[in-house]
């Protein structure tokens, strides 16, 4: 999956924004990838479709007025079961 938590402060990390590394990094996924302006993380597609349903429910909570994801499924050949 990739996505970002808006509205954006470059000064510091919004309460939304920490709260979604928080959420992406304590899934067990098997990578994640947290920058300033976009986020990344592979798994299997259980474990990725809970982590999305805590990133909307708890961003949106701790105040994110926007939350843009994509979710691509993908297996070891390039198509088929792992989500990333």
């Amino acid at each position: 999956m990739e996505f970002t938590t808006e509205p954006f402060d470059l000064d510091e990390a919004p309460a939304h924004a920490v709260v979604a590394r928080e959420v992406v990094t304590g899934a067990g996924l098997d990578a994640v990838d947290v920058g300033p302006f976009g986020n990344t993380a592979e798994g299997d597609a259980g474990r990725v479709l809970d982590a999305v349903a805590a990133l909307l429910r708890d961003t949106l909570e701790a105040g994110a007025t926007r939350v843009s994801l994509q979710v691509n499924v993908v297996d070891a050949a390039g198509s088929g079961e792992g989500v990333r």
